[in-house]
């Protein structure tokens, strides 16, 4: 696809991988419709895309709740008359073991609250997100393109247990939409990021970053601009489809 003069939604769009991919495609020519809960962080990352001289709407939207993500891809579709990508961002975490243990007693459980919170967010929003943008790309019949945003845990990381199930679901998903939407010409593809340079990773001790970083060959972070570069990727590539991409330094779970 050539992204010049499309309309993508990018879901998680404030700060961190999110804000990233929209520069990045902005700087390809695309215009971009940002949802995001913080209103300030949407803002900014809004001027930032409108510098590179294409438009640039934020959308304050939680992805969780069917109802806002419903009238928030309408307004999208009626605001630029098009729709034409959906990058699927937008997630949290609430980590926690399974069962914490100390002594041989259990002292501790993953919180059904937490199971939810990262369910509702990382894996119902992106069903939701994707299903309105592929009824309106349909409607519009111009294709389209729609990538989510998987994990390295995908694979299963220890205190993950609802954030690993989210991103193995969204990855299935790709695939399932892959197949299910190439007769209205919508492709569909993930992208599998290792530990990134995010807000989130910022705010940790330098030990804990160093233990994140030893088993990665590359012995380092991610840059947000890497994992955009791969989201693009899948874009301009009009024979990606249905496939998961890893940019994770090597690193394996």
């Amino acid at each position: 696809m050539d992204i010049r003069n499309k309309t993508i939604v990018v879901t998680g769009a404030g700060r961190g991988i999110g804000r990233a991919t929209a520069l990045h495609l902005a700087g390809r020519g695309a215009d971009l419709a940002l949802f995001d809960l913080n209103p300030a962080d949407v803002e900014q990352t809004g001027a930032l895309c409108k510098a590179e001289r294409v438009q640039a709407r934020g959308y304050q939207v939680n992805v969780a709740d069917e109802e806002n993500v419903t009238s928030a891809m309408a307004r999208v579709s009626s605001d630029f008359g098009r729709l034409d990508g959906l990058v699927n961002n937008a997630g949290i975490v609430r980590d926690a073991l399974l069962v914490k243990v100390k002594d041989g007693a259990v002292v501790g459980r993953m919180s059904i609250e937490q199971w939810n919170a990262v369910i509702g967010v990382n894996l119902s929003g992106v069903f939701l997100c994707a299903r309105e943008a592929a009824a309106h790309m349909i409607e519009f019949g111009n294709g389209g393109v729609i990538v989510n945003i998987s994990s390295i845990s995908r694979a299963g990381n220890a205190g993950q247990s609802n954030y690993s199930a989210a991103k193995a679901g969204v990855e299935s998903m790709a695939v399932v939409w892959a197949k299910e939407l190439a007769r209205y010409g919508i492709r569909a593809g993930s992208v599998a990021p290792g530990f990134t340079h995010t807000e989130i990773l910022a705010s940790m001790r330098p030990e804990v970053l160093d233990k994140l970083t030893a088993p990665v060959p590359l012995k380092r972070l991610g840059k947000p601009e890497e994992i955009a570069a791969a989201v693009l990727f899948i874009f301009e590539n009009d024979f990606f489809t249905g496939r998961c991409l890893e940019v994770d330094g090597g690193l394996r779970l």
